[in-house]
C-alpha cells in the first residue's frame, strides 16, 4: 500500500481536520513507517490521532507500557510482589507496596476525575480528552489484533485493556514526578504518634541538624543528581548561515524502563503537523518541531513543592491549628491487593488543606510526626493535568512568540524549562514551569526555623501552617490558585544564543544574565556545573563564529570535550610526574607505582571519544577525587560571580586526595586487567544482539555535553551498560524551503522488544555518531525506502 495517496490517508474516516468527536466505531488512522520504525500518523480528528498513536506505541512498547499501567492502577504488589522495586519511571517509591499505596490513594480519592472534569484551561481541553480516548482505544485495538511476542510480558496477566482514565492517571503521575512522586515513601509511611509517645525535646532544632537538613534539601533538589536532565541551545538568525534559527536538543533520560521517549510525527491536515519525541504513554509530542519552530525541554531548577509545618492540637495529633482553630486531618484508608493467596494490605494516609502529611523528603531529610508537629507537602502540580494541552499548543506554534503564548495560556509544564528557535531567526529560553508562589518576602515572613535553613540552600520553603496568611499567594494571570503567573517567569528572548544544562536561568546567555527572580526559581551568582560551564563556552564560541548550520549542531553533540579534563588533566599529569619515586599511597596505605599513569594523562586528547586513550583513566581518577575532596580544597582559584564560566579553576595539586586518587585508580584498573591507556570505547559500551557497541560521551562529573551514565562493573569490562544519558536528540534548522532541515537520534531505539529490528538500530547509529534524516514533508515520507503503510481501525489493521 505504498501508493496510498496522502489526501486519502489524511482523513480515513472522512471527517476532515475539524477535531470533532468521531464515534467509537469510526476510529481510524493511517500509520506510515519510514526508516528506523518511525511512524508518521495521519488522522482526521484528535480521537483518530490518539487512536493511531496508542496503536503504534503498543506495537513498539507493549510490555513497558503495560508495566506502567499496572503502576498507576496500584496493582504492582499483586503481579510483581510487594517488596520488589518499581523501575522508578512514575515515582520514586522504593517498593511496589509503597507505589501501590500511593496510586491507590490517588484512585480512591477521585483526584484525576476531578481534574478531568474541570473546564479548560484549568482542566484538559476537549481535544486532549479526545486524544486520550483515542489512545486507549488504539492500545486496546492493538491488543485484540496482535499476539505479544516480547518475552518481558508474553502471556502475562498484567497486560490488558485500558481506559481514558488510565491514560489520564499516567499523565497525572508524570505531572507530579517532581513533587508527590518524589515523596511517595514519606507519604505512605506517615503514621500519627501513639497515645504514649513522648513529647519532643524543648527548644528549636539544633543548628547542626539545621545545617544537615539544608544540605540534604540542596542535594534532594539538585538537578545534577536527577535521573532526568538535558542540554538545549537555540541560536538566532544573526548567528546562522541562512538567517533562520537553529535548535539542538539533547535530553538526558533513562535508557531502560518507562521514562523513555518514542518518536513519531502526528498530523491532522489543517490542524497540527508536528514531529518529535513523546514520553511513553503520553498522547502528544513533548519535544519536537514543525515547519516553523522547534523546541526542547530541560529539567528546571525551580523547587516545585513547599512544606507546611503544622502545629498540632495537643489533644489530637491528627488535628492541626490554623488561625487558632483546630482542623481535623482527612483520613484516607487505602487497601492494596497482594499476590494470589495473600491478604490485602490496608493503610491510612493523612491529608490536610495543604496536601498529604509526610515523614520524610528523601532519606536525608526526616520530618518526624510528633505530638506537637507534623509536615504537609504542598504540590501545585497535583492540580495540573494541562501538560498535554501545552504539548499540543507548542506543536501548533508558528514562532518563538507563539511558543511563549502557548506556555502562558496553558501553564502545564511541571518541572522543565523550554528552549526554542524559529524559522524567522528568533530564540527563546523560558522557565515556564508550575511552581508554588513562594516569594522571598513570604519566605522571610513565614519560614519556620527549618525553612530558614532550607529555603536559601534549595528553594524549599517550610512555611508556618498555623497561619492561613502563610499559604502561597496567587497571581492574577495564573491558571490555578497558589502558583506564579507567566509574567513572573524568568525569560530570555532573541539572544544570539539561549542555552540551558539544568542550572538556573541565570546564565541562559552569559552576556545577558537573567536576575531578579525569586529564590524558588533557582539561584543567581552561584557556581555552575561543569556541564553548564563547558556548554556555555562551546555555544558562545559557536555564536561568535557565526554562519552556523545544522551540521555544526551535529558536531557539537559529538564534540565530546571534557571540561573537567581541560581544567585539571594537565595539572594532574604534572603532579603525577612530580611524585617522589613515581609512587603514591593508596587509601588502604599501600604504596603504588603510578609512574605509568603520568604520560597517559599528559597525552590524553581531553575528549571522551570512543578512541580516546586516557579518558577512562581520568574518569575514574576524577570521580574518586571529587567524591573525597571538598570543592573549596579542590581548586586554587575560587568561584567568582564576576567570572562564573571560568571559575573555579587550577587544580590544587597539594590536596592530599590527588595522589591518593591516582594510586587508587591505578590499582583499580590494573586489578580489572584494563590498560591505563585503553581506548574509552573498549570499556564503555553496550551489548545489543550479541554485538558490543562502543559508546562515546561522559558522565555528569566530567561535564560532557553528550552525557552518558553507566554503572562501573570491572568484572564486566568497565562500563558495560548505559543506564541514563542522551536520549531523543534533535538538530533542527531551516533553509528557506517549505521543509525543516532536521536530524534526529533516539539512542535506545523505538522498541523495547529485543526481537524487533528497531530495538537497537539507532543505538548502532549513536555508537557510530551517525544521524537519522528526519522525514517531515510528504514527499520525503512517500519516497522513504521501504515505506510501510498500515491503516489501523478498531476492527483490524491492514497494510
Amino acid at each position: 500500500m505504498t501508493g496510498l495517496a496522502p489526501q486519502a490517508a489524511a482523513a480515513p474516516d472522512g471527517s476532515g481536520g475539524s477535531g470533532e468527536r468521531a464515534s467509537d466505531g469510526r476510529l481510524s488512522a493511517v500509520v506510515r513507517y519510514t526508516e528506523y520504525g518511525i511512524p508518521h500518523i495521519l488522522a482526521g480528528d484528535y480521537a483518530g490521532l490518539g487512536f493511531g498513536t496508542g496503536w503504534a506505541q503498543a506495537a513498539d512498547q507493549v510490555c513497558v507500557l503495560a508495566d506502567g499501567f499496572a503502576t498507576v492502577r496500584g496493582e504492582r504488589s499483586r503481579w510483581f510482589g510487594p517488596d520488589a522495586a518499581p523501575d522508578g519511571s512514575l515515582s520514586s517509591a522504593a517498593t511496589n507496596l509503597s507505589s501501590d499505596l500511593y496510586f491507590r490513594g490517588v484512585q480512591d480519592s477521585g483526584t484525576v476525575e476531578r481534574l478531568l472534569a474541570a473546564p479548560a484551561p484549568a482542566g484538559p481541553s476537549s481535544q486532549v480528552r479526545e486524544l486520550m480516548r483515542g489512545w486507549a482505544a488504539g492500545w486496546n485495538a492493538w491488543l485484540r489484533q496482535n499476539r505479544i511476542t516480547d518475552p518481558a510480558c508474553k502471556d502475562a496477566g498484567w497486560v490488558g485493556p485500558v481506559t481514558e482514565l488510565d491514560v489520564a492517571r499516567r499523565g497525572f503521575a508524570i505531572s507530579v514526578l517532581g513533587g508527590q512522586g518524589r515523596a511517595v515513601d514519606g507519604i505512605t509511611a506517615a503514621r500519627p504518634p501513639g497515645p504514649t509517645a513522648a513529647p519532643p525535646s524543648a527548644g528549636d532544632t539544633p543548628p547542626g541538624d539545621l545545617a544537615a537538613a539544608a544540605e540534604a534539601a540542596r542535594e534532594f533538589f539538585d538537578t545534577g543528581r536527577y535521573d532526568r536532565g538535558s542540554n538545549a541551545v537555540a541560536f538566532s538568525g544573526a548567528t546562522s548561515a541562512t538567517g533562520s534559527g537553529l535548535l539542538l536538543g539533547n535530553p538526558h533520560y533513562p535508557w531502560q524502563g518507562g521514562r523513555r521517549f518514542w518518536q513519531s510525527q502526528q498530523t491532522i491536515p489543517g490542524e497540527i503537523d508536528v514531529s518529535g519525541g513523546s514520553l511513553l504513554g503520553t498522547t502528544a509530542v513533548n519535544i519536537g518541531f514543525n515547519d516553523r519552530v522547534a523546541w526542547s525541554h530541560t529539567v528546571a531548577t525551580g523547587t516545585p513543592v513547599a512544606l507546611h509545618q503544622l502545629t498540632l492540637d495537643p489533644a489530637d495529633p491528627t488535628a492541626y491549628v490554623v488561625d487558632g482553630t483546630a482542623e481535623r486531618m482527612t483520613a484516607r484508608t487505602v487497601t492494596v491487593p497482594g499476590p494470589a493467596g495473600s491478604a490485602p494490605v490496608t493503610r491510612t494516609q493523612w491529608w490536610t488543606r495543604y496536601g498529604p502529611v509526610l515523614t520524610s523528603l528523601g532519606p536525608g531529610l526526616p520530618l518526624p510526626w510528633t505530638t506537637t508537629t507534623a509536615y504537609a507537602l504542598g504540590d501545585p502540580n497535583a492540580q495540573n493535568l494541562r501538560g498535554t494541552d501545552t504539548a499540543l499548543a507548542l506543536g501548533k506554534a508558528r514562532s518563538v512568540a507563539g511558543i511563549q503564548q502557548a506556555l502562558a495560556h496553558t501553564q502545564g509544564l511541571p518541572w522543565v524549562n523550554t528552549v526554542a528557535a524559529d524559522a524567522a531567526g528568533g530564540t527563546l529560553f523560558t522557565q515556564s514551569q508550575v511552581l508554588p508562589r513562594i516569594t522571598d518576602e513570604l519566605a522571610a515572613t513565614c519560614s519556620t526555623p527549618l525553612g530558614r535553613a532550607t529555603y536559601p540552600a534549595s528553594g524549599l520553603a517550610v512555611l508556618d501552617g498555623s497561619r492561613s496568611a502563610c499559604a502561597p499567594g496567587s497571581d492574577p494571570d495564573a491558571v490555578q490558585p497558589g502558583v506564579f503567573g507567566p509574567a513572573r517567569t524568568p525569560t530570555l528572548r532573541d539572544a544570539p544564543y539561549a542555552e540551558n544544562s539544568n542550572d538556573s536561568a541565570w546564565l541562559a546567555n552569559a552576556d545577558r544574565p537573567l536576575t531578579g527572580y525569586e529564590r524558588v526559581w533557582g539561584t543567581v551568582g552561584t557556581p555552575r556545573s561543569l556541564r553548564t560551564r563547558g556548554a556555555v563556552e562551546d555555544v558562545a564560541a559557536l555564536a561568535a563564529r557565526g554562519r552556523l548550520t545544522v551540521a555544526d549542531l551535529q558536531e557539537q553533540q559529538f564534540a565530546h570535550r571534557v571540561p573537567a579534563g581541560d581544567l585539571a588533566a594537565a595539572d594532574a599529569a604534572r603532579a603525577c610526574a612530580a611524585l617522589p619515586g613515581g609512587t603514591a599511597v593508596a587509601a588502604d596505605g599501600s604504596v603504588v607505582d603510578v609512574s605509568a599513569a603520568c604520560p597517559v594523562l599528559a597525552g590524553w586528547d581531553r575528549r571522551a571519544d570512543t578512541g580516546s586513550r586516557g579518558a577512562l583513566l581520568f574518569d575514574r581518577f576524577w570521580r574518586r577525587l571529587t567524591a573525597t575532596t571538598p570543592v573549596k580544597d579542590l581548586w586554587r582559584v575560587p568561584f567568582s560571580a564576576a567570572d562564573p564560566v571560568r571559575t573555579p579553576r587550577d587544580l590544587n595539586t597539594s590536596a592530599p586526595g590527588v595522589a591518593r586518587a591516582l594510586a587508587d585508580t591505578v590499582v583499580e584498573l590494573r586489578t580489572a586487567g584494563i590498560p591505563l591507556d585503553a581506548p574509552l570505547g573498549e570499556h564503555q559500551f553496550v551489548v545489543r544482539g550479541g554485538q558490543r557497541l562502543p559508546i562515546g560521551g561522559g558522565t555528569e562529573a566530567l561535564g560532557v555535553w553528550n552525557k552518558i551514565e553507566a554503572p562501573w562493573n570491572p568484572a564486566g569490562g568497565g562500563y558495560p551498560q548505559v543506564t541514563h544519558g542522551s536520549s531523543h536528540i534533535q538538530a533542527v534548522g531551516w533553509d528557506g524551503s517549505r521543509c525543516p532541515v532536521a536530524r534526529t537520534l533516539l539512542t535506545y531505539g523505538q522498541s523495547a522488544d529485543p526481537a524487533s529490528p528497531h530495538s537497537a538500530d539507532q543505538t548502532r547509529l549513536f555508537s557510530q555518531e551517525r544521524w537519522v534524516r528526519a522525514r517531515y514533508c510528504e514527499r520525503d515520507i512517500l519516497t522513504s525506502p521501504g515505506l510501510r503503510v498500515v491503516v489501523v481501525r478498531r476492527g483490524a489493521a491492514r497494510g
